[in-house]
C-alpha cells in the first residue's frame, strides 16, 4: 500500500541518511518511478526532504527532522516481541536491555497492539537448544560481542579436534551467530568460524581492525552451513524403504513391489548403521557394500548377544 510505502521511505531515510531512488527502489522493491513519485507526494505533505543531483546525490532529509511515527502494524509488533529471545540477549549481558527496550516498546504502542503483544510473550516462547543439547558455557562471550561491536581485535588460547588442540589464534570478529544454542563468532582474517565456548583464554590488546565494507554475515553463514553439508555427508548409500517409511536426506530414484529405491547422504559407517538400524526392517542398504557388511555384522551380533532367554549373569 502507498501509505506504508511513504513511512518505510521516511524510516530509511530518518535510519540510513542519504539514499539514491535507485536504492529506495531496491529496498521497497518498486520502480524509481514510483519512487519519485513518492517522493513528490512526500514533499506534498510538507516533509523537509531533499534531492541532490550528482555522483555523490540522493534524497535526505532536512538535519535534526524526525519523525515520532513508528507505523507499526499488528503484525509487525507481534513479531518484535516473538524475535525478543530472552536467553540469547542474556547470554550477550544484554537481559536487561532487552526488558528495558521491550517495557518502553509496549507503553508507546496503542493499546489494541499492546494486547496482540501481550498475547505474544504469552503464547509463544523460543527455546533455541535441543533437548538433548550439553548446555556449553560460554564464559568469554561478552568480551567478544564487545570486540564485535567495536571491531576490536582478539587474542585467543582455542581448543579444537585436531591436534594440536590447544593453539593460540588472533582474530578479527565480523560477527556472532547462535545456531542450535551454540554461539559462533566468525573472524578474520578468513573469515573463519569459532565456537565461543572452545575459547579456553582471551586478551583484548585494544588493538582495531577495519571489518571489509563487503561482508555479509548471513550470506556468509548460508554459505558455510551449505559447505559443512557438503563435508559432512561426503559419501551416499542406496537403499530400498518399505511403504510409508521416509528418511531425512533421500531421493527416491525408483521403485520396485512397492517399496521405494532412494539414494541417502551419509556421514560415516558408524552413523548410518545407527541412523538406519532404528527402521529394522523397514529398510534395506543395498550399497556400498561395505556398509551393507557393516550391517550385516552388527546385526548377527545383536542376535547372538540376545539369542539367550536370560541376559549374562542372569539367574
Amino acid at each position: 500500500m502507498k501509505s506504508s510505502r511513504l513511512v518505510s521511505i521516511l524510516l530509511l531515510l530518518q535510519t540510513r541518511g542519504r539514499m539514491t531512488a535507485a536504492q529506495l527502489a531496491e529496498e521497497l522493491e518498486v520502480s524509481v518511478r514510483t519512487v519519485y513519485r513518492d517522493v513528490e507526494a512526500l514533499g506534498a505533505a510538507g516533509v523537509p526532504l531533499y534531492g541532490d543531483a550528482g555522483h555523490a546525490g540522493g534524497y535526505r532529509l532536512l538535519d535534526g527532522w524526525r519523525t515520532r511515527l513508528t507505523g507499526l502494524t499488528t503484525g509487525e509488533a507481534e513479531a518484535l516481541f516473538l524475535a525478543g529471545a530472552p536467553g540469547p540477549a542474556a547470554d550477550l549481558g544484554l537481559g536487561p536491555v532487552l526488558a528495558a527496550a521491550q517495557l518502553k516498546v509496549r507503553a508507546a504502542l496503542p493499546p489494541e497492539l499492546r494486547a496482540h503483544a501481550d498475547r505474544i510473550s504469552g503464547r509463544f516462547h523460543l527455546d533455541a537448544p535441543g533437548w538433548y543439547a550439553d548446555g556449553e558455557e560460554a564464559p568469554y562471550l561478552p568480551a567478544v560481542a564487545d570486540a564485535v561491536w567495536n571491531s576490536r581485535v582478539l587474542h585467543v588460547r582455542y581448543r579444537r579436534w585436531a591436534e594440536p588442540t590447544d593453539v593460540d589464534r588472533r582474530l578479527e570478529p565480523y560477527g556472532l551467530v547462535l545456531k542450535a544454542g551454540r554461539w559462533y563468532v566468525v573472524a578474520g582474517p578468513g573469515p573463519r568460524t569459532f565456537r565461543v565456548d572452545q575459547i579456553l583464554e582471551l586478551t583484548s590488546p585494544g588493538e582495531e581492525f577495519t571489518r571489509p565494507d563487503d561482508f555479509d554475515l548471513a550470506a556468509y553463514w548460508a554459505a558455510y552451513q551449505r559447505d559443512f553439508q557438503d563435508r559432512l555427508f561426503s559419501a551416499e548409500a542406496l537403499v530400498r524403504l518399505a511403504p510409508g517409511v521416509t528418511l531425512p536426506r533421500a531421493t527416491p530414484v525408483g521403485a520396485a513391489d512397492a517399496w521405494t529405491l532412494a539414494r541417502v547422504p551419509v556421514e560415516s559407517a558408524d552413523r548410518a548403521v545407527a541412523e538406519f538400524l532404528r527402521l529394522g526392517t523397514d529398510i534395506e542398504v543395498l550399497a556400498p557394500p561395505e556398509l551393507r557388511e557393516h550391517i550385516a555384522r552388527t546385526v548377527a551380533e545383536l542376535a547372538e548377544r540376545y539369542g539367550n532367554a536370560e541376559p549374562d549373569g542372569g539367574h
